[in-house]
């Protein structure tokens, strides 16, 4: 992998030591050298890199950037690195092309690291928290967790595949007004089966599920709750029913290839008492106040002063009328906010550099007070990076679906894996990037055909295998090939599909500075593309056996690729298809 780096870096060398042997000959004037910037052509034509360097050094050369590009060009040696030629083009640009050697070496790094290919140190080790789904306990995941697992998952390992230390998380609300809500709900279904006057909570939870448990819980214990206080009552049937649906959760994440490392509890923060240090301390920061016998948190003094610091005007902060958030309510019970602000602290207290929290983008306006409450604690909110994420639709015959074929009820995670293949599901999911709508098209879903982009791809490794296991029947295995067997690979479908073999870790690393996975699918997607339009170009069975041998390292490396994906993904990667 380091060859692309190798090519870059000597390019910069390459440009640096022809400007200063130019001045040394008088062709330029004695100037301090210009920045100028190497980038990739769009059209690989005109160039494998190309510089600016002529242009940017205009000023400080006092010349027409033609006239500096030439005296660059005259001067550039080439020899022992990874370009043939360069050329001058348009008002100055210079464009580079790589030798065979570049392409040789770029299949040696993929036949010497195998399952480490694409892998890189540019996350230093550092430690990431990656926490997504968190979806609340009190019902059924639905579809925006199907997303949000999907993104989550692929996510740290591609965090992991750039060298960060990634850690999975799972944060289960299992405290504050959600549960009381879930007790009044299970409460009222349950009485309503011994006593025909009870009325359900207004703002109860309607679903099904509610009703199961509490007959569940009625044929297994009988009406023994009947005559209890509410408090007791309300308490025995959260602790039934609530365990059943965590570890229905975890099952279904389990089914759809997640495994977290913490399934972190929202109670023990507040049995720890790290809830009420947390408001203790911003207490002690002159950042709390009392007001109708609550306990309030400056949130629009905070985050107003973040605003002024990035350089925003009291004008625009004015427009997004900024309010103060209720820490502890006049009931003494602490706020959803305040539990939040105590779970980030604690994360960031177990020594991770970066915490990521994958959200829904109806929690777009909680971005900015979450990051400010970490930075009013002490911690760096920065450090903090959300992950806004948009609603996700279900589509089949071009119509929205919302019921499941087989309940007649709103469609579920659960559903959709019943449905759905679990490595398509986790593959589409990642085809679209996050803050963008979804349209997720269960008939494409479920085809096995190159409409289907997780088969599209599967299908190039398992294409692979079958060339692989043809030519054995033919006594045809492959070898080691030489750098200048490997320079045999001179074909426009050839270069271009090493060209892209080679961007593999700068992919990875793209990816993970942008916090966005679906870079990944999309690379792997033109992975296959690139490699079927070699096939069809290029025979690989040929008479020259160092050319063959050199489209079998060819295809060798492409599978490697694709499998590496694959298997960070966590999905198939079949030999047969």
């Amino acid at each position: 992998m380091q060859t692309l780096n190798t090519a870059k870096n000597q390019l910069n060398d390459i440009i640096k030591k022809a400007i200063l042997k130019a001045i040394d000959k008088g062709e330029l004037i004695n100037a301090e050298l210009p920045h100028f910037i190497i980038e990739t052509p769009a059209d690989r034509k005109n160039g494998d890199f190309a510089t600016n360097a002529a242009m940017a050094g205009a000023k400080v050369f006092r010349t027409a950037p033609v006239k500096i590009a030439q005296a660059i060009t005259s001067n550039i040696e080439l020899r022992d690195t990874f370009f043939e030629k360069c050329e001058i083009a348009g008002p100055g640009f210079i464009n580079f092309f790589y030798s065979g050697d570049f392409y040789a070496s770029v299949l040696k790094d993929v036949e010497e690291e195998k399952e480490n290919y694409g892998s890189s140190d540019f996350g230093q080790g550092k430690n990431i928290n990656v926490e997504f789904v968190s979806a609340n306990p009190t019902g059924p995941m639905h579809m925006g967790n199907a997303r949000g697992g999907a993104l989550g998952d692929c996510l740290a390992a591609v965090l992991k595949k750039a060298g960060y230390n990634s850690y999975k998380e799972f944060y289960v609300n299992d405290a504050g007004n959600q549960i009381e809500k879930f007790a009044c709900s299970l409460e009222a279904r349950y009485l309503q089966i011994y006593k025909s006057d009870i009325e359900f909570p207004e703002d109860g939870y309607q679903g099904s599920d509610i009703t199961d448990h509490a007959k569940a819980y009625a044929e297994e214990f009988g009406d023994k709750l009947v005559n209890l206080s509410a408090e007791e009552r309300k308490k025995e049937l959260v602790d039934y029913a609530l365990p059943k649906n965590i570890s229905k959760m975890q099952s279904d994440m389990k089914k759809y290839k997640i495994d977290y490392d913490k399934w972190f509890f929202e109670s023990t923060l507040h049995e720890s008492g790290k809830v009420k240090a947390v408001v203790d301390l911003l207490t002690e920061k002159g950042l709390t106040y009392e007001k109708e016998g609550a306990i309030w948190y400056k949130n629009k003094e905070v985050c107003t002063n973040i605003l002024l610091k990035e350089g925003k005007t009291q004008a625009y902060i004015d427009k997004l009328e900024l309010k103060d958030d209720v820490l502890i309510r006049q009931n003494g019970n602490p706020t959803y906010f305040t539990a939040d602000i105590a779970y980030h602290k604690d994360k960031f207290d177990r020594g991770f550099d970066t915490c990521i929290d994958i959200w829904g983008a109806d929690h777009h306006g909680h971005v900015m007070r979450m990051k400010g409450a970490m930075d009013a604690i002490g911690y760096n909110g920065d450090n903090l990076v959300v992950v806004l994420m948009q609603l996700v639709k279900l589509v089949s015959g071009g119509k929205v679906v919302k019921m499941s074929k087989r309940t007649g009820k709103a469609i579920q995670l659960n559903d959709l894996l019943e449905e759905v293949p679990v490595d398509s599901a986790r593959f589409l999911f990642n085809t679209r990037e996050a803050n963008t709508q979804m349209d997720f098209d269960l008939d494409i879903a479920v085809q096995q055909d190159n409409q289907n982009p997780v088969y599209y791809v599967q299908y190039a490794h398992a294409r692979i295998c079958s060339i692989l296991k043809a030519l054995k029947k033919d006594g045809i295995s492959p070898r080691n090939c030489t750098a200048d067997e490997l320079k045999l690979l001179t074909a426009d479908e050839e270069k271009e599909l090493i060209n892209h073999i080679a961007s593999f870790s700068q992919e990875i690393v793209s990816a993970a500075k942008e916090y966005d996975p679906t870079k990944i699918t999309r690379y792997v997607t033109q992975t296959a593309t690139l490699f079927h339009k070699f096939y069809n170009a290029c025979r690989v069975k040929v008479e020259d056996e160092s050319l063959m041998q050199a489209r079998l390292s060819l295809c060798l490396a492409v599978k490697t690729v694709i499998k590496n994906i694959l298997d960070m993904f966590n999905i198939e990667c079949p030999e047969h298809m």
